[in-house]
């Protein structure tokens, strides 16, 4: 467990910090007070965190968080209490904006549970926030140089009065925000349902299948907030998915990988399970 971050889950489903019940039907929990500790030095470097010593040669090649339906944790949508202050995670999934500072945590906590019970991943595209539900997604984006990036809410912090969001390394990396440590930006929640209309009425007329018929199912294989991190990733990647005919579509805030036309779920899921061996992620089969 991260000194800093609630953990919610335990085995047996014992709940520890930050795990009671709703405000009116059970107490509040109060976290450990080593939670403190974290924050002795400012920005994103928190004590001996820092880069890893092997990180992945092109971040800017790690696709964004993919919004999905995901079943929300009850554990860690409960009051607890940290520091001093008592923190109300929503229970539900609901528009959200805030504006605020960004820190990030990297090699100090990579491997280490976060609340949701997952491991942490630095180089995954994911944050912690004191109240957003666990799990969820949300656009961050860099006020100072409008960059932005979606990431996946899997874990609680941070929780100082001037920091609204941790990130992880690669998600402050891909925002510019890494040499300082910090910076101002925008969080607006994802709601998994609305994203994903909003990306199928993005998605331009599906090209013919090798058949001549119009297949209906694609691939998508990765999610960027920036066109040219889109192009960027195809780059790298082009050569292991010759025969793929990945292309890039959607617009406004919203660049997906996609591969296909598929005229099957059987054809798709072949596919997908190709592709995940090569580039060792996992393809989400979707519809135009």
């Amino acid at each position: 467990m991260k000194a800093t971050h609630i953990f919610c889950i335990a085995a047996g489903g014992a709940f520890l910090a930050g795990c009671a019940g709703e405000p009116v039907q059970a107490p509040v929990v109060k976290a450990p007070s080593s939670h403190a500790s974290h924050y002795s030095k400012g920005g994103g470097y928190y004590l001996d965190d820092g880069p890893g010593d092997n990180p992945p040669a092109d971040l800017d090649s790690i696709p964004d968080a993919v919004p999905k339906p995901e079943k929300l944790i009850p554990a860690c949508n409960r009051p607890y209490t940290t520091m001093g202050k008592t923190y109300y995670p929503e229970t539900t999934l609901e528009p959200y904006k805030a504006t605020g500072i960004a820190s990030w945590y990297g090699r100090r906590y990579n491997g280490q549970k976060t609340s949701s019970g997952e491991i942490y991943d630095m180089y995954a595209m994911t944050a912690a926030h004191p109240t957003l539900p666990i799990p969820s997604y949300a656009k961050v984006t860099n006020l100072a140089n409008g960059k932005s990036v979606i990431v996946r809410v899997n874990d609680r912090g941070p929780f100082r009065s001037d920091r609204l969001i941790d990130l992880s390394y690669t998600a402050a990396y891909k925002l510019g925000i890494i040499r300082g440590g910090s910076a101002k930006v925008e969080v607006d929640s994802i709601l998994p349902d609305e994203w994903s209309t909003a990306a199928a009425s993005n998605r331009p007329a599906a090209p013919l299948a090798a058949t001549g018929e119009s297949g209906s199912l694609y691939l998508q294989i990765g999610a960027f907030s920036q066109r040219a991190n889109a192009q960027h990733f195809l780059e790298a990647h082009r050569s292991q998915l010759e025969g793929y005919a990945p292309e890039i579509v959607g617009e406004s805030g919203m660049y997906k990988i996609h591969v296909g036309p598929y005229s099957s779920r059987a054809d798709a899921a072949n596919a997908a399970g190709k592709i995940a061996q090569i580039l060792e992620i996992t393809p989400v089969i979707t519809t135009q």
